[in-house]
Parts: structure tokens; C-alpha cells; sequence
């Protein structure tokens, strides 16, 4: 082929046209490397949540395997008996799941809403009533978090659990048994039931029994040495005796109440609940 025949415009326009050609062919046979685009949207905790019934997601290694079991035995009779769910969650930091720079208030209720915990309706009837409790090792925070149904008197219960039984054992280096107390207090709570005073173990029925014969005995033998027995201080004696009595009754009734009327409930702690913003926050 002639050198002087690439000088014809016309043969230059050919070859662009072929080379356009050809360029377009190979981008259409090699496929472009993927873009690398934000796959999270953003508010996103990247958290997978536990199974339905397994209430615990321990991703700071804090449960010591026997705390880990009675916790567990504690939520699933609680979902059981009153369709409440109580979710355990131990993290290191909140940055490593998306919730660099937030408050611990805010990463919960996202992570609270993003799993549904708690049922929205239980037999026709609100029941918002989700729990779960957030420990954050390395924020040192940690946050109980409720679900929308639960009033808002249930905050300052919320707020004296975390006080008086999580944040002193997490002070104390005991992670664990300061998880299982806040866990065995919002069981009560969720029942109803008088919260155990501090980190004290709670009063049994059995101790105010030995307590009340201890006074009757001590009241009985101060009365019978000042007036010898006389009938009218025997009355009251025995009007302590039956008030006694009485207690003991109302305590075991109590008690038991709190046991079982929410009629076994058989699903799972995830079923579109919400929080409604309320709780309790703490630190150490």
C-alpha cells in the first residue's frame, strides 16, 4: 500500500471509524472492574442478631459459661410466661459496628429497632414491651434499653438496676455477674416484682420469718416479765403472731403472681418491636 494513500482524508477516516470499532468490542468483552460502593447505609449497626431464642450475643467474651446458662434459662422462662424479651449484647467498642462517635443511647435504640425486638401486639393487645441490655467493654457504658409500651416509671427502675446492680460489679472488674444481676432485676421488673435492694442478694421469705419469730419471742419474754403474763399483753402478742402470719401469706402470694399469667407464649424475642427512646444509661 502506498504511503501517499493515508494522506487521502477520506482512508484516515476509515481507519478512526475501525479503530472505534474495535475499541468498543474489546470494552464490551472485558468487564469493568466493580465499583466499590458503600454497601451499609449509613445509621446501619452491623450486627447480626441472635437466634430467636438465644437472647445473648457475647461478642466481648464477658458471660462465664454458668452465668451464660442461668441468663438464658431466665429470658426464655420470662418470654415464655409473659411474651417480654430481654437481649443480652457485649460488644468492645461501639466504632467496630458502625456507630463510630455515637452515644450509646443512639447505637442502642438503632440496634433495638434494626432487630424488632418484642412483639408490637400480643392477643390484640400493645405489647411493645422489648428489653435489651448493651454492654460496651472498651466505652465503658452500657445501656438498657425498652421497648415503647414500657411507661416511663419503668426508666427510673430501668436507671436503679443499672445503678445499684450492674454498674457497682462492673466497677468491681465482675462483667459477668454484673450482667446476670442486671438480668435477674429486669426479670422482676418485667414481673412486677420488688427489685432486690443494691447489689445485696434480696430478702427471702424464709429470713423475715426467722426474723418476726426472733420479735415475737423477744416481745412474749419482756411482756411476761414486766406483768407476769397478764391477759391483755397475751392478746397482743398474739395479734403480732397473726400480722406475722399474715405477711408471710401475702409474700408467698406475691411471689407466685409473678410467676406465669402471660399463657406461654411460643415465638421468638424479634417480631417488629420498637423502642420508644426510653431506659437507663451508665458508665464506670
Amino acid at each position: 500500500m502506498r504511503a501517499d494513500h493515508w494522506r487521502n482524508p477520506s482512508s484516515r477516516r476509515v481507519l478512526l471509524q475501525g479503530v472505534l470499532v474495535l475499541a468498543a468490542l474489546v470494552a464490551a468483552a472485558v468487564p469493568l472492574a466493580p465499583c466499590r460502593a458503600q454497601t451499609t447505609p449509613p445509621g446501619t449497626i452491623t450486627l447480626d442478631r441472635p437466634g430467636p431464642r438465644d437472647f445473648i450475643l457475647d461478642r466481648a467474651n464477658l458471660l462465664a459459661p454458668a452465668d451464660r446458662e442461668r441468663i438464658k434459662k431466665i429470658c426464655d422462662k420470662l418470654l415464655t410466661e409473659k411474651a417480654v424479651p430481654i437481649i443480652v449484647v457485649t460488644i468492645d467498642s461501639m466504632g467496630d459496628y458502625g456507630g463510630a462517635g455515637m452515644r450509646i443511647e443512639t447505637f442502642a435504640t438503632l440496634l433495638f429497632n434494626q432487630w424488632g425486638i418484642g412483639q408490637p401486639k400480643v392477643n390484640d393487645q400493645s405489647w411493645n414491651r422489648g428489653i435489651l441490655l448493651l454492654v460496651s467493654k472498651n466505652d465503658r457504658k452500657a445501656r438498657i434499653e425498652l421497648g415503647a409500651d414500657w411507661r416511663h416509671d419503668q426508666d427510673v427502675l430501668a436507671q436503679s438496676i443499672m445503678n445499684d446492680q450492674i454498674v457497682p460489679k462492673f466497677k468491681a472488674g465482675d462483667f459477668s455477674g454484673g450482667i446476670a444481676a442486671g438480668v435477674e432485676a429486669l426479670d422482676k421488673m418485667a414481673r412486677g416484682l420488688q427489685l432486690p435492694k443494691a447489689v445485696a442478694p434480696p430478702v427471702t421469705w424464709q429470713q423475715t420469718a426467722i426474723v418476726l419469730a426472733l420479735a415475737g419471742v423477744a416481745v412474749f419474754t419482756v411482756v411476761s416479765l414486766i406483768r407476769h403474763g397478764t391477759g391483755g399483753w397475751a392478746w397482743l402478742m398474739w395479734g403480732a403472731i397473726f400480722a406475722a402470719v399474715g405477711y408471710l401469706i401475702y409474700s408467698l402470694v406475691t411471689n407466685r403472681s409473678g410467676s406465669g399469667d402471660g399463657g406461654g407464649f411460643s415465638g421468638g424475642s424479634f417480631g417488629g418491636g420498637f423502642s420508644g427512646g426510653g431506659g437507663a444509661s451508665g458508665s464506670w
